[in-house]
């Protein structure tokens, strides 16, 4: 059996086109996903009543169903729902919206307990210094203690976007053509799939592996500031 790899070659600008895709929904459901994973983590670190119950139902759920279910639901269910609101008028929403507001929210839910855990890692003392200092309680989240916290899970955050850039590929089952999707309808078109599932599994490899050593080079530089700032008991001891 051979193999003929220069088929890739001549399908690239439609890989590129998926690939872009696949960037696009990538960078928009981290950004989303951040932004509203960083909203529902304040809810849930000041406790506010109610709301923190809501936050902690939503944030479970989401987290304990598959990815790929959720997208059934948002595609068949949601224009059900706007159906009922709407007075019975016919309301349907499209692939892309439903592939870039599903994972908007599915990554919100891991992002709030991402950041969630930066908020506890943050010294209580830096809030009560925002008190001190005059600033309301939004001041002293906005300027003062999400910016820490969102530094001390950066690691854990570009993991978390590597996870969201290996799990675009489900939309396939939105008819969506991301960049596997591509390689997979050349692939089967031109009977090539030895060769582009092996083109698509290295590119996402290259990418994967760079953004993981970008993980453990920023877990890396973490653990050097923190010790350098935390002295040794026998310095401490020295020193007094």
């Amino acid at each position: 059996m051979t193999y003929d790899f220069s088929a890739i070659a001549r399908a690239l600008p439609y890989l590129g086109e998926g690939m872009i895709f696949t960037l696009k929904l990538t960078l928009f459901a981290f950004l989303g996903g951040l932004v509203l994973g960083t909203v529902l983590a304040v809810i849930r670190h000041i406790s506010v009543p109610v709301l923190d119950r809501v936050v902690w139902a939503y944030v479970t759920v989401m987290r304990s169903i598959p990815l790929i279910m959720v997208l059934f639901w948002f595609f068949f269910l949601v224009p059900l729902v706007l159906r009922k609101f709407s007075g019975g008028m016919a309301v349907s929403v499209s692939p892309q919206l439903t592939a870039f507001a599903t994972y908007t929210l599915f990554e919100a839910a891991y992002f709030c307990e991402i950041i969630r855990s930066g908020l506890f890692s943050v010294p209580r003392g830096q809030f009560e210094g925002a008190k001190a200092l005059g600033f309301s309680t939004f001041q002293s989240y906005t300027l003062v203690i999400v910016p820490q916290a969102l530094k001390a899970v950066v690691p854990i955050m570009v993991t978390q976007a590597i996870i969201l850039f290996q799990d675009t590929s489900l939309v396939y089952v939105l008819s969506l053509t991301d960049f596997v999707g591509a390689a997979s309808k050349i692939a089967q078109r031109d009977g090539k799939l030895v060769e582009f599932y092996t083109f698509a599994a290295l590119i996402y490899f290259i990418i994967c592996s760079g953004f993981a050593e970008l993980a453990d080079h920023l877990l890396h530089r973490r653990s050097l500031k923190d010790t350098v700032r935390t002295p040794s008991p026998s310095a401490a001891t020295a020193a007094s």
